[in-house]
């Protein structure tokens, strides 16, 4: 097996070598940065490396297995986190000048429970300007490119976390999803990434802890590899008010289930929204599959008439909340859709957020009765294919103009709003080779049912495994 191979296999079978002791910490290690110095200078993935933290992690690790120590959850793979997420003595920049120098002194909840959890920490992943946005590009990096095509764009805002995977830079990764972030690049890089339900991953530290709409999940290559990975980031935390209080240890079961018989619905355009016909032509014939999995599938919308005004008037608030007084005292130093969007929080008034906090517990009881009868919704992950590289974001789909930054992302941010879990697993490939995901959202808190599911999807066709070629 080569270096190449071995950067390509699942998280879990190199969980499996190591423990075999087929190879130590520091070969994979050495496997992946030989990767990364091949590849990360073609798409930009990865911004920050820190390889002599790495193999200090990596040699400690080699030690404990000598000494017989018990293999932890994650023991000896490689992570990069995003750079929204604080990690300590580590260069986090949140995509923004404002910060280019900034070193945390403290780790934030995720990056510790992946490191007490054995992962290796070689770096931080790009993102846009505070996430703002699901094309990664930045004035302190530049611009991510996707692995299959190096004139698109990777997807955002997890979009280096994603293009990391996609190139086997890295074979697990962390991101943040808000309206669609985890979601959107894992499907335009043909990886797997779970926007959880919220709670169920803690985020701390959090200057807006009651907010419901922005998660931390987990990005990989397979959905065995998120069950893991989840396994490990998941579980209550005092310190956030959201936590689920559930284990996480039934993310270590088995995902094999037999779905005969159970109702699927499949939505085209959740309720009307513009979706490319290739991307629906393309998860059109991923959908015939799931006849041979013995689901009941029925074509049938969720009412989701309220979901954009509620979502774009907590984002609107939420943005003012967090970047307002930052906007004030650098007003030089945004991107003009990133001042916008908090423009538009300043100009909200209280009758506007109790009339979207209403509309979303309405939004909320309808969608949670339509899933008692069907306990999966399919549907588009992103209403596009991958995009030209220099385009900030998309302006219409199918000749439907479209208003602002944030409208293409509609497939994915009107179930940020419901609270709902969902999930992007690979379904194929467009005529010129670009990767189409598919969106699986379960019922409330039943992560680990979507988990089964999309396992057994991804078990139709193998996507997952057609590598990019650079």
């Amino acid at each position: 097996m080569t270096n190449l191979d071995v950067c390509f296999l699942p998280a879990h079978r190199m969980l499996e070598m190591i423990s075999k002791g087929e190879i130590s910490a520091v070969e994979l290690l050495d496997c992946h940065l030989d990767q990364i110095t091949k590849i990360n200078g073609k798409i930009n993935a990865i911004v920050t490396l820190d390889e002599d933290r790495a193999r200090s992690t990596a040699r400690s690790i080699d030690q404990r297995i000598s000494q017989k120590s018990p293999m932890r959850i994650l023991e000896a793979l490689p992570v990069a986190h995003k750079d929204l997420t604080v990690t300590k003595d580590m260069r986090t920049t949140f995509g923004s000048p404002i910060f280019e120098n900034f070193v945390p002194d403290r780790n934030a909840l995720i990056v510790d429970r992946l490191q007490d959890s054995g992962a290796v920490t070689i770096g931080k992943t790009n993102t846009p300007e505070f996430g703002a946005g699901s094309q990664t590009f930045n004035t302190v990096f530049g611009t991510t490119r996707n692995p299959y095509d190096l004139d698109k764009t990777c997807g955002g805002s997890s979009g280096g976390a994603a293009a990391a995977l996609a190139a086997g830079l890295i074979p697990i990764a962390d991101g943040s999803d808000h309206g669609g972030s985890l979601r959107n690049p894992a499907s335009f890089c043909n990886v797997v990434g779970l926007r959880p339900s919220t709670g169920r991953v803690p985020t701390w530290p959090n200057a807006s802890a009651w907010y419901p709409l922005s998660v931390l999940g987990p990005m990989a290559r397979t959905v065995a590899d998120i069950s893991l990975m989840l396994s490990a980031i998941a579980g209550p935390d005092l310190r956030c008010p959201l936590s689920i209080m559930e284990s996480p240890n039934i993310f270590q079961q088995g995902l094999i289930r037999d779905f005969k018989g159970v109702r699927i619905a499949w939505s085209r355009t959740l309720g009307g929204i513009p979706v490319d016909d290739e991307v629906l032509g393309v998860i059109e014939g991923a959908v015939r599959g799931l006849e041979d999995l013995g689901c009941i599938v029925e074509e049938v919308d969720p009412d989701l008439e309220e979901a954009d005004e509620v979502f774009h008037v907590l984002r609107a608030w939420h943005m003012e909340s967090t970047l307002g007084d930052l906007l004030e005292k650098h007003p030089s130093q945004f991107k003009d859709t990133v001042v916008w969007n908090i423009e538009q929080g300043k100009s909200l008034k209280g009758a506007d957020i109790s009339r979207a906090e209403r509309l979303r517990t309405g939004l909320f009881e309808r969608f949670s009765r339509f899933m008692d009868t069907y306990e999966f919704i399919i549907c588009p992950v992103t209403q596009v294919l991958p995009f030209d590289i220099n385009l900030p974001y998309v302006k219409e789909i199918n000749g439907n103009a479209l208003s602002n930054y944030l409208e293409w992302m509609k497939s994915c941010f009107r179930i940020s709003v419901t609270g709902h879990p969902a999930l992007s697993v690979p379904a194929g490939f467009s005529a010129g080779g670009l990767p189409v995901g598919l969106q699986i959202i379960g019922r409330f808190r039943d992560d680990f049912g979507v988990l089964q599911f999309g396992h057994a999807f991804e078990q139709l066709n193998e996507v997952w495994k057609t590598r990019p070629q650079f």
